[in-house]
């Protein structure tokens, strides 16, 4: 019998380390739970860092199509809409000038790469950048470039770094008038002032008159922390089983680790 009952419920999945797995595969065991899941009568979508040309493949490989995509760790939430070419429109953008926080990042960083994307999804980059990080187009350019882009965010990956160090660095830096993640890696996320997955999802959960305390948040990440505390002040924050001890932390629950496919051990727990 499932735990939850009295729905729908909205059901928010981070991707990266929660519906994929690490080499960016999703089983069919989660697959199959998610759309149980939506058969069920539940909104379930996804809340991810990913850039818009990132997140959309993932819907198609999981065989949904939710009402509402929050991307970019919050800044974009798309829209279903027919007429799109890609089936979403761009519903809410929240973007800012990275200039001062990018000159700041690179007093302290002098190896770090850099980019920057901005409403319209084109992703600026200073060099050699993961391919799974892009947006729907890419150009390298100087540093300079980067400066005065209205950017719905900022990634900066230091490859020089081990984590410890880089998470000092950052804490050191004192950024201000900005949100942002540190990932697995030496990579940290920078968003508009306010703004995370949790103020998107809060704004979706209103439009689609979900009640607080029918909401489920599942991640794994360091950019994860204040959507799990959003979902778990009424309703269900959990963390997977490999996500850092201060993710798990603020979870109402911890599932398997994604290696195990704990997503779908809970999906079918929760609403199987």
């Amino acid at each position: 019998m499932s735990e939850l009952n009295g729905g729908p419920w909205l059901v928010a999945l981070d991707i990266d380390g929660t519906v994929l797995h690490e080499d960016g595969i999703v089983s069919d065991r989660v697959r199959d739970a998610v759309r149980t899941t939506v058969e069920a009568g539940n909104e379930v979508m996804l809340a991810t860092g990913r850039s818009v040309a990132g997140a959309l493949p993932v819907l198609d490989l999981l065989g949904i199509a939710p009402e509402y995509v929050v991307c970019s760790n919050g800044a974009i939430t798309l829209r279903r809409d027919q007429d799109d070419p890609t089936g979403y429109r761009r519903e809410f953008v929240e973007t800012f000038d990275p200039s001062e926080v990018l000159i700041t990042v690179r007093d302290a960083l002098r190896e770090a790469r850099y980019a920057v994307e901005d409403e319209a999804g084109h992703f600026r980059y200073t060099e050699d950048f993961p391919q799974g990080g892009m947006g729907e187009s890419s150009e390298q350019v100087p540093f300079e470039q980067l400066l005065g882009v209205r950017a719905t965010r900022v990634v900066v990956i230091s490859p020089t770094h081990g984590m410890e160090e880089f998470l000092e660095l950052v804490e050191r830096m004192g950024l201000h008038r900005v949100s942002y993640a540190v990932g697995w890696t030496a990579w940290l996320d920078i968003a508009p002032d306010g703004v995370n997955k949790a103020t998107a999802l809060e704004r979706v959960r209103e439009r689609l008159d979900v009640p607080a305390d029918h909401v489920v948040a599942v991640g794994d990440g360091r950019n994860d922390i204040e959507m799990l505390e959003w979902a778990s002040r009424e309703g269900r924050g959990v963390a997977m089983g490999q996500a850092p001890g201060e993710v798990r932390a603020v979870a109402t629950q911890v599932a398997g680790p994604v290696a195990l496919d704990g997503l779908a051990e809970l999906l079918e727990r929760l609403f199987g």
